[in-house]
Protein backbone atom coordinates (compact mmCIF):
# COMPACT_ATOMS: atom_id res chain seq x y z
CA UNK A 1 0.00 0.00 0.00
CA UNK A 2 3.19 2.42 0.49
CA UNK A 3 3.78 1.69 -2.88
CA UNK A 4 0.12 2.97 -4.44
CA UNK A 5 0.85 5.89 -1.79
CA UNK A 6 3.70 7.02 -3.71
CA UNK A 7 1.95 6.57 -7.01
CA UNK A 8 -0.73 8.76 -5.46
CA UNK A 9 1.73 11.61 -4.26
CA UNK A 10 2.70 11.68 -7.98
CA UNK A 11 -0.57 12.44 -9.18
CA UNK A 12 -1.31 14.82 -6.59
CA UNK A 13 1.86 16.56 -8.00
CA UNK A 14 0.71 16.13 -11.47
CA UNK A 15 -2.82 18.00 -10.14
CA UNK A 16 -4.78 15.05 -10.77
CA UNK A 17 -6.97 13.71 -8.03
CA UNK A 18 -4.45 11.98 -5.99
CA UNK A 19 -5.64 7.92 -6.35
CA UNK A 20 -2.93 5.46 -6.97
CA UNK A 21 -2.65 1.44 -7.25
CA UNK A 22 0.12 -1.38 -7.08
CA UNK A 23 -0.99 -4.56 -8.78
CA UNK A 24 1.24 -7.51 -7.24
CA UNK A 25 1.85 -11.42 -8.41
CA UNK A 26 4.42 -13.28 -6.35
CA UNK A 27 5.17 -10.52 -3.86
CA UNK A 28 6.45 -8.40 -7.18
CA UNK A 29 4.59 -5.42 -8.52
CA UNK A 30 3.56 -5.95 -12.26
CA UNK A 31 1.77 -2.71 -12.67
CA UNK A 32 1.63 0.70 -11.12
CA UNK A 33 0.31 4.16 -11.82
CA UNK A 34 -1.81 7.13 -10.24
CA UNK A 35 -5.07 8.74 -11.47
CA UNK A 36 -4.62 10.95 -15.12
CA UNK A 37 -7.77 11.41 -16.42
CA UNK A 38 -6.75 14.65 -16.94
CA UNK A 39 -3.33 14.22 -18.47
CA UNK A 40 -4.70 11.80 -21.05
CA UNK A 41 -7.88 13.30 -21.42
CA UNK A 42 -9.33 9.63 -21.03
CA UNK A 43 -12.34 9.39 -18.28
CA UNK A 44 -11.33 5.68 -17.90
CA UNK A 45 -7.47 6.40 -16.79
CA UNK A 46 -8.24 5.78 -13.24
CA UNK A 47 -5.31 4.62 -11.57
CA UNK A 48 -6.75 1.06 -10.76
CA UNK A 49 -7.53 0.57 -14.83
CA UNK A 50 -4.34 2.41 -15.88
CA UNK A 51 -2.07 -0.13 -13.26
CA UNK A 52 -4.13 -3.27 -14.76
CA UNK A 53 -3.56 -2.06 -18.07
CA UNK A 54 0.04 -2.19 -17.23
CA UNK A 55 0.28 -5.64 -15.07
CA UNK A 56 -1.49 -6.98 -18.20
CA UNK A 57 1.88 -5.99 -20.51
CA UNK A 58 4.20 -7.08 -18.01
CA UNK A 59 2.89 -10.28 -17.49
CA UNK A 60 1.65 -11.01 -20.87
CA UNK A 61 -1.53 -12.09 -19.97
CA UNK A 62 -4.89 -9.77 -19.43
CA UNK A 63 -5.86 -12.37 -16.56
CA UNK A 64 -4.07 -11.85 -13.42
CA UNK A 65 -5.55 -14.34 -11.49
CA UNK A 66 -2.70 -14.34 -8.75
CA UNK A 67 -2.52 -11.11 -8.40
CA UNK A 68 -3.61 -8.41 -5.35
CA UNK A 69 -4.82 -4.73 -6.63
CA UNK A 70 -3.89 -2.33 -4.29
CA UNK A 71 -5.50 1.33 -4.81
CA UNK A 72 -5.51 4.14 -2.10
CA UNK A 73 -9.18 4.88 -2.32
CA UNK A 74 -11.87 1.81 -2.82
CA UNK A 75 -12.27 1.75 -6.19
CA UNK A 76 -15.25 2.72 -8.30
CA UNK A 77 -17.61 0.93 -10.22
CA UNK A 78 -15.70 0.93 -13.11
CA UNK A 79 -12.52 0.14 -11.55
CA UNK A 80 -14.09 -2.79 -9.83
CA UNK A 81 -15.97 -4.15 -12.66
CA UNK A 82 -12.19 -4.16 -14.70
CA UNK A 83 -10.56 -6.08 -11.18
CA UNK A 84 -13.07 -8.18 -12.13
CA UNK A 85 -12.22 -8.45 -15.27
CA UNK A 86 -8.96 -9.29 -14.84
CA UNK A 87 -9.66 -12.39 -12.11
CA UNK A 88 -7.37 -10.41 -9.99
CA UNK A 89 -7.81 -12.73 -6.55
CA UNK A 90 -7.55 -9.79 -4.08
CA UNK A 91 -8.51 -5.84 -4.26
CA UNK A 92 -6.78 -3.88 -0.43
CA UNK A 93 -7.86 -0.36 -0.38
CA UNK A 94 -7.47 2.62 1.79
CA UNK A 95 -9.83 5.31 2.31
CA UNK A 96 -13.79 4.61 1.76
CA UNK A 97 -15.45 6.54 -0.76
CA UNK A 98 -18.90 7.15 0.16
CA UNK A 99 -19.85 8.70 -3.41
CA UNK A 100 -18.40 6.02 -5.55
CA UNK A 101 -17.38 3.16 -3.55
CA UNK A 102 -18.05 -0.03 -5.29
CA UNK A 103 -17.04 -2.38 -3.11
CA UNK A 104 -18.77 -1.84 -0.20
CA UNK A 105 -19.55 1.46 0.32
CA UNK A 106 -22.27 2.07 -2.50
CA UNK A 107 -22.38 -1.79 -4.18
CA UNK A 108 -20.70 -4.74 -3.02
CA UNK A 109 -19.71 -5.55 -6.87
CA UNK A 110 -16.49 -7.67 -5.85
CA UNK A 111 -18.48 -10.41 -3.93
CA UNK A 112 -22.09 -10.43 -6.34
CA UNK A 113 -22.67 -13.83 -6.59
CA UNK A 114 -24.43 -12.94 -9.55
CA UNK A 115 -21.06 -12.51 -11.26
CA UNK A 116 -18.72 -14.64 -12.56
CA UNK A 117 -15.67 -13.96 -10.60
CA UNK A 118 -15.17 -12.60 -7.50
CA UNK A 119 -12.69 -11.56 -5.75
CA UNK A 120 -11.67 -10.82 -1.52
CA UNK A 121 -11.50 -7.27 -0.36
CA UNK A 122 -10.06 -5.51 2.56
CA UNK A 123 -10.25 -1.92 3.49
CA UNK A 124 -8.89 0.59 5.55
CA UNK A 125 -5.17 -0.34 4.81
CA UNK A 126 -3.38 2.85 5.84
CA UNK A 127 -6.75 5.30 5.10
CA UNK A 128 -5.43 7.90 7.31
CA UNK A 129 -2.77 8.67 4.40
CA UNK A 130 -4.89 8.33 1.70
CA UNK A 131 -7.77 10.11 3.05
CA UNK A 132 -5.50 13.17 3.91
CA UNK A 133 -3.99 13.44 0.24
CA UNK A 134 -7.50 13.69 -0.97
CA UNK A 135 -8.26 16.44 1.52
CA UNK A 136 -5.23 18.12 0.48
CA UNK A 137 -6.24 18.04 -3.12
CA UNK A 138 -9.65 18.93 -2.42
CA UNK A 139 -9.00 22.01 -0.18
CA UNK A 140 -6.76 23.66 -2.76
CA UNK A 141 -9.65 23.26 -4.98
CA UNK A 142 -12.11 24.69 -3.14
Amino acid sequence: MREALDEARRGLADGEVPVGAVVVVGGAIVGRAHNRPVALADPTAHAEVLALRAAGVETGNYRLADATLYATVEPCAMCCGAALQARVTRVVYGAADPKAGAVTSLYRLLDDSRLNHRATATGGVLAGESAALLRRFFETRR
